[in-house]
C-alpha cells in the first residue's frame, strides 16, 4: 500500500513532475511533444533555461530547507542524502557542459536519464522515508518554508 505524500512534499512534487517532462524531452529518440522544442538546438537551450527557471531554486529548496530537517536522524538516509546532493551537482555540470558540447545530443541524452532516476529516487524512496523520520511539526515548517520562499 503506498503512503499518501505529506502536503509538505507538494511543491517539490509539483518540480519534479515539471523535471519528468524535461527528462523525456532531452532523451534520445524522443516523441515530439506539441507546444514543447523540437531541434536539438531549441532542446538545449529549453533545458538551460529550465535549469536557471526551475531546477536551481528546487535544488536549493531541497538542500537549504529539507535536507537539513532529516539530517543526523539515520545514517543511511544521510548518505542517501549526500548522494541526492552529489547527483544535485552532477546535473548542474552536465547543463553547464550543453553551453559547450560538441555533441549535445549525448549530454542531453545523459542529463535526460539522470534527471528521471534522480526523480523518481526523490520521490519513492527519499520522501517516503522523510515522512517516517520527521515529526508532523517538522512537515509543517518546512511545508511553510518552502510555500513562503515561491
Amino acid at each position: 500500500m503506498a503512503i499518501k505524500r505529506h502536503k509538505a512534499f507538494y511543491i517539490l512534487s509539483h518540480d519534479h513532475h515539471h523535471g519528468l517532462v524535461l527528462a523525456q524531452l532531452i532523451k534520445k529518440d524522443a516523441p515530439l511533444y506539441e507546444h514543447l522544442p523540437k531541434t536539438i538546438e531549441e532542446k538545449v537551450n529549453y533545458t538551460i533555461q529550465s535549469y536557471r527557471d526551475k531546477l536551481i531554486r528546487h535544488f536549493n529548496d531541497e538542500e537549504e530547507i529539507l535536507f537539513p530537517k532529516v539530517k543526523g536522524k539515520d545514517p543511511a538516509l544521510d548518505n542517501r542524502v549526500d548522494e541526492i546532493i552529489n547527483e544535485h551537482r552532477e546535473i548542474e555540470s552536465l547543463v553547464e557542459e550543453l553551453k559547450t558540447a560538441d555533441k549535445p545530443e549525448t549530454v542531453l541524452n545523459k542529463l535526460g536519464y539522470l534527471l528521471e532516476s534522480h526523480i523518481r529516487k526523490e520521490e519513492r524512496e527519499l520522501f517516503v522515508k522523510f515522512q517516517e523520520v520527521l515529526t508532523e511539526e517538522e512537515l509543517s515548517e518546512i511545508e511553510i518554508k518552502l510555500k513562503s520562499e515561491r
